[in-house]
């Protein structure tokens, strides 16, 4: 259900690689995402015939190192950008078997935090129940009459407050596992569904979902050219290598040495 899936990214995507682009009357899809290769100025939206949109270098004369005039008047329409931003997605789409073989990296990248998070549990577990072993004692010396109720009261209070704070410690190591792994789900959730997703979204969430996803794009003569931001730089790399060696085997082959390659490069 792609709806139900881009309202769950929204988080995800909440402050991490959005550019703040200038809005004005009308809202322009790619306004702010690409620069021109030749100068570097922006590349900008702009209606004409009060329906069709172009795109164009702003070609700044105090900021373009090449020729400001000459790149003002290359104009490419909206829909050949749109065309080629989702060709471009399409290369993210993976199979179950990538799915599986990512998640594993997810856990192997994060065995280290993992291993420092579960010792913090049990150590916060051990204290906790320190703790109560006391409150427990007291209550017995309080019943033989070994200490008074308001002593007893006073005390069994501030460990109490104790526990309380190795518990919420305990539900704090306990989250951040369970956070880095949805975040990283619903990443490749994104990745997966990035092109049926991008087709459907309004301006404003278009140019936030290539900002998420790509980076430095640039535009020459009507052709896109951008990076892709990791890790889905390695979805795209798997795609394309299992497309050009065809054969399962081959394949299979191909996603083990990137996948796995690159693993052993976050454990070294």
């Amino acid at each position: 259900m792609p709806v139900e899936l881009w309202e769950r990214v929204q988080g995800v995507l909440d402050g991490r690689f959005a550019k703040k682009a200038k809005r004005g009357k009308h809202d322009f899809a790619f306004s702010g995402l690409i620069a021109c290769h030749s100068c570097g100025c922006a590349v900008v939206g702009e209606i004409k015939k009060e329906r069709y949109v172009y795109y164009h270098c702003t070609g700044f004369a105090d900021k373009c190192q090449g020729n400001p005039a000459a790149c003002r008047r290359k104009y490419v329409r909206e829909e050949a950008l749109e065309a080629q931003f989702t060709e471009l997605l399409g290369l993210l789409k993976f199979d179950d078997e990538v799915l599986e073989w990512v998640r594993d990296a997810l856990h192997a990248s994060h065995a280290d935090e993992r291993r420092e998070h579960e010792e913090a549990i049990k150590r916060h577990q051990a204290e906790y129940r320190r703790l109560q072993d006391r409150i427990n004692a007291m209550y017995v010396d309080k019943l033989d009459g070994l200490v008074d109720a308001a002593f007893f009261e006073r005390m069994s209070n501030q460990w109490r407050d104790e526990q309380n704070r190795c518990q919420c410690e305990i539900d704090r190591c306990q989250n951040a596992d369970k956070s880095y792994m949805d975040e990283g789900v619903q990443l490749l959730e994104l990745a997966r569904n990035a092109q049926r997703l991008f087709a459907m979204q309004e301006p404003r969430e278009k140019r936030r979902l290539l900002n998420f996803v790509l980076s430095n794009c640039t535009w020459e003569d009507g052709e896109v050219v951008a990076t892709f931001r990791q890790p889905f730089d390695l979805l795209a790399e798997t795609t394309i290598a299992a497309a050009r060696l065809g054969a399962d085997e081959a394949a299979k082959s191909a996603k083990n040495g990137i996948w796995l390659g690159d693993l052993d490069s976050n454990q070294d």
